[in-house]
């Protein structure tokens, strides 16, 4: 559906466009814009959430291809991203292999865990596919403690900074043209892949399975290539993660990582590439959001003290409200949003309020 007044389309060729309208070209130069001068107005804090929030995209948008498009649950996101970090960090450490070997290395692992693990879905569903998909965490991360313990590693293993074309990426600026070039490549191949014949699959899986196979779809196939895909992009999303940090260890890929990752797709909005990204900002930027408001409000001194408690309760608050109140999440409202000011001030009430 066009969303402007004016805007025809007459053929197959005009449904693909992504920016359909003048008015919308408007709105991507001024964000394009945006993005550009966003990293030379910030403070070093400031570019370092844009940076995670840069790398939490990468896993958003592999979760939501798998799990808002392709209708299969997976608990496994934290497991994926230490994959591919500690992938990453023992390739540097042991043969000193470059970021032109640990990315596409990473990748390659996660491809096939995404196999091994994608096969259970073939005969799983619901809890039981969740939990053979959570096995997967606990096994990443016992290996990559066996390894941290073997070597004698036991603060985690140190990574330098990645170089590219002769150049250290050890600038925050840097890292954030870096990742949002990235970005931009993985969100436009997400949006043009669910549009794809593999896209349209995946939504006919999500739908009912019986009736995509009777329609001719390989249901097996087309679920192994769901649970693939977002695996490479979740472990590439961990090999960034390795090198931005420069340090690589168990404890930073707790349960509680693949709980945010999930968080990401339901309060962005399941089945929307948008509502990965908006459910990335939104999972990212919210602790440092509390922590304001907590020394900005009056609140009691007693409470500074718990403030990690305060985030964890605040955000499963959060994930109950837009669970029950807000189903289609952030997607939702600014859909809501938008449709308003666009028939606006035609806007007629529905019959019979």
């Amino acid at each position: 559906m066009s969303r402007a007044s004016g805007y025809f389309k007459t053929n197959y060729r005009s449904d693909l466009v992504l920016v359909e309208t003048r008015f919308q070209w408007f709105w991507v130069g001024l964000l394009a814009l945006v993005l550009l001068v966003f990293p030379f107005v910030l403070g070093p804090f400031g570019l370092d959430l844009a940076n995670q929030v840069f790398l939490a995209i990468i896993g958003s948008v592999g979760l939501m291809l798998l799990s808002g498009h392709a209708g299969q649950i997976s608990l496994g996101s934290a497991g994926l991203l230490a994959a591919g970090a500690f992938t990453t960090g023992i390739l540097v450490k042991e043969t000193g292999a470059s970021i032109w070997l640990t990315l596409p290395a990473s990748a390659l692992v996660g491809g096939l865990l995404g196999v091994i693990f994608g096969l259970p879905s073939l005969r799983l569903k619901g809890l039981y596919l969740a939990m053979s998909t959570l096995a997967l965490h606990f096994i990443v991360i016992f290996l990559g403690g066996e390894y941290e313990t073997i070597r004698g590693f036991s603060t985690g293993i140190l990574i330098d900074p990645p170089v590219i074309l002769g150049w250290e990426f050890s600038d925050p600026r840097a890292w954030y043209f870096g990742l949002l070039l990235i970005d931009l490549a993985v969100v436009l191949f997400a949006l043009n892949l669910v549009r794809s014949r593999t896209g349209r699959a995946w939504a006919a899986i999500r739908g009912r399975e019986v009736a995509a196979e009777a329609l001719g779809i390989s249901v097996h196939w087309y679920k192994l290539s769901a649970f693939v895909v977002s695996s490479v992009l979740t472990s590439v999303a961990g090999c960034l993660f390795a090198y931005y940090h420069s340090f690589v260890s168990v404890e930073a890929f707790s349960l509680f990582l693949t709980i945010q990752y999930v968080a990401m797709v339901i309060i962005g909005g399941l089945g929307s590439i948008l509502g990965a990204i908006l459910g990335a900002v939104f999972v990212v930027l919210f602790p440092y959001v509390i922590e304001w408001a907590m020394e900005v409000l009056p609140v009691p001194a007693r409470f500074a003290d718990f403030i990690f408690a305060v985030n964890f309760a605040s955000f499963g608050l959060i994930m109950i409200l837009f669970l029950v109140l807000e189903p289609l999440g952030l997607v939702g409202i600014w859909h809501r949003l938008r449709d308003y000011f666009l028939e606006w001030p035609f806007r007629q009430k529905p019959l019979g309020s």
